[in-house]
């Protein structure tokens, strides 16, 4: 079943293709198929204080972080180079001198 998009006026989720557009029954806003797929979702990642963060930037962590299954803390100041951006509940995937690689939060991360 293909899912059609919301209508951009209401929100609402009954929407119907009629020809080459798309049509909400709720408020009777019509729009063209073309639109719609042309638009393009990228997701932003911003750091915890709303800065843009991009692939191989350089972050500095901003609260210590205990590694899950082992003893070892990533603590306050500790600076990320070359991070990569990912999509999924840890947003950063990086590889931190001492400790290897590891996925972090933007929440907990500045840019530096």
């Amino acid at each position: 079943m293909t899912v059609l998009p919301p209508c951009p006026k209401c929100n609402s989720e009954y929407t119907y293709e009629d020809g080459d557009n798309f049509v909400c029954p709720e408020c009777a806003h019509e729009w063209p198929k073309v639109a719609a797929e042309a638009v393009e979702e990228t997701k932003v990642f911003k750091d915890a204080f709303g800065t843009v963060l991009n692939d191989g930037d350089t972050v500095t962590v901003i609260k210590d972080l205990k590694i899950k299954g082992s003893s070892s803390v990533v603590k306050v100041g500790t600076k990320v180079k070359n991070i990569r951006l990912v999509d999924g509940d840890h947003d950063i995937d990086c590889k931190i001198d001492g400790i290897g690689a590891m996925q972090l939060k933007t929440e907990f991360v500045k840019k530096a």
